[in-house]
């Protein structure tokens, strides 16, 4: 616990010392939303693995690991070469437009309407199911962890989270979680390291390793055949060749919470960068969330909820260490959580407030919107978590399913709006309507479709939508379609070899546990 303390006193006076402000500047919209667009590619990626990496991955695949095995790691192996696409095709359309937010973008390729219905649905999405499942998991591993109660560590999280990124907004977060990923990765692999070394009795975790593939072979298959149990949450090779693309282009690609750190970058070369660092870390991710999963269900198979899994192998770590080990957990679900609050502040303020409310709204009330909408935003989610989330079994698995009505409407708006220069402002919210209609269709009426299946065949008939309806429109050249011809999509050596290098390794990988 003073370990564990000495790192949040730490962490709060390094976020307020990083954002603070030169002698008679006061923090601005482009300070407080976009860190004055002066993050370093190391902090884009470290930020980028932080905000991504929390308890909804952690506990969540851990507790995936524990139920279905190692194929639940294609969520973070197929999220490298989605993250090298986003560096290379989308991210200079969008720094290019030198946007905010999302919802901007769609005002600028179609029309206000898409702006603030979009704006509205990722409010809802990011408070209601992103932050409320964070928290919830979190307060869970801390209550497995310490045997400090639910509500409590509910609360503890918000107010902490909220005290270190409150002030200093998108530097704040993405500074301090250069400290935070280092602390994720080493608690990380010394959880996945003690786990291995028990299963083989103190021989070390590489002969843990081998005794783990002989103990649970079927932990190991990568692609799942129709007769497995779990073929419903990962589809065999739908799951390379399908809808994971969907949803991965989504949540790297067109989401606030994730893309707002390559928006605040010193230039595209750095986002780049960034993007091709966070993307290695990402091939890395299984086996700090993943391996300790198999592993409990090696040594504690009689688990009544695989999210118990995670919190289970920590108590393997001796006292001290495991102040650090707590610590880089929470360092994890504090970075989502600032950093979903600082998302829903920043669209909040810049897609609701200054285009309904406050058109003329001052910079420094712009700020102190943000700031409020932020610790709004925690409240809520801390009232709603448990009775939303806690009687879920998988909460990964449930905020998959549940974001997975939405993904084909967002891809297909923006996948056209960058590349087809016919479609219209209609098509789009026809698509992004159609998608939660043809799903929840789909989801009622053919249950045994695995959700993957379902995000593909919804985005492809989503794009027959927004095709039929833009060209039943005229089929004309909209006015504020994307000229691509001013966009410069060339990469710099360093990137293209990183590319070759995440490529080759995740051949390695799948040829491997084929």
């Amino acid at each position: 616990m003073a370990v564990f303390c000495l790192y949040g006193v730490a962490l709060v006076f390094i976020a307020w010392w990083v954002s603070r402000e030169k002698a008679g500047h006061q923090k601005n919209a482009e300070d407080y939303f976009l860190a004055g667009k002066s993050l370093p590619w190391w902090a884009i990626g470290a930020s980028l693995i932080a905000a991504n990496i929390s308890a909804e991955q952690i506990i969540g695949m851990s507790g995936s690991g524990f139920a279905i095995g190692m194929a639940i790691a294609s969520y973070e192996w197929m999220a490298a070469i989605t993250l090298i696409i986003v560096g290379k095709y989308f991210l200079p359309i969008f720094l290019a437009k030198g946007i905010y937010t999302m919802p901007q973008f769609l005002e600028d390729r179609y029309d206000h309407r898409v702006r603030i219905i979009m704006a509205v649905f990722w409010l809802g999405l990011y408070t209601l199911v992103n932050l409320t499942s964070i928290l919830w998991l979190g307060a869970l591993a801390i209550n497995a962890i310490t045997g400090f109660d639910i509500t409590y560590g509910l609360v503890f999280l918000a107010v902490f989270s909220i005290v270190y990124s409150i002030y200093g907004g998108m530097k704040a977060v993405a500074l301090t979680d250069i400290i935070q990923v280092v602390l994720l990765i080493f608690g990380g692999f010394l959880v996945t390291y003690l786990s291995l070394d028990k299963i083989a009795a103190g021989e070390g975790a590489w002969q843990g390793f081998t005794m783990m593939l002989a103990q649970v072979p079927e932990k190991f298959d990568m692609i799942l055949e129709p007769s497995n149990p779990n073929y419903i949450d990962l589809p065999g090779l739908s799951v390379l060749l399908g809808g994971m693309w969907i949803m991965n282009f989504s949540y790297w690609g067109f989401n606030q919470y994730i893309t707002q750190r390559a928006l605040a970058a010193k230039s595209l070369q750095e986002a780049q960068k960034g993007i091709a660092f966070a993307a290695y870390l990402k091939l890395l991710m299984p086996i700090i969330v993943v391996i300790p999963g198999i592993a409990a269900a090696v040594l504690a198979p009689e688990l009544e909820r695989p999210d118990q899994a995670y919190p289970e192998m920590m108590k393997l770590v001796p006292h001290g260490l495991l102040g650090i080990t707590f610590a880089a957990l929470v360092a994890a679900i504090a970075s989502s959580l600032g950093s979903m609050t600082n998302s829903i502040a920043t669209i909040f303020t810049m897609d609701i407030y200054r285009q309904i409310i406050d058109r003329n709204a001052s910079e420094n009330k712009t700020v102190v919107i943000g700031r409020s909408v932020a610790i709004l935003s925690m409240i809520i989610a801390v009232i709603i978590a448990q009775p939303l989330l806690g009687n879920l079994p998988q909460a990964f698995q449930f905020i998959q399913t549940f974001t997975g009505f939405f993904t084909p409407g967002i891809v297909v708006i923006f996948l056209l709006g960058f590349f087809w220069k016919k479609t219209t402002g209609t098509a789009a919210l026809v698509a992004a309507v159609g998608s939660f209609v043809l799903s929840a269709l789909f989801h009622f009426f053919w249950p045994s479709l695995p959700f993957i299946d379902r995000v593909g065949i919804v985005f492809i008939l989503c794009v027959l939508l927004a095709v039929i309806i833009s060209l039943a429109s005229g089929g004309k050249v909209q006015e504020k379609a994307v000229d691509l011809q001013g966009i410069e999509f060339k990469t710099e050596a360093s990137f293209n070899i990183a590319t070759l290098g995440v490529v080759l390794i995740l051949i390695a990988l799948y040829a491997a546990w084929w």
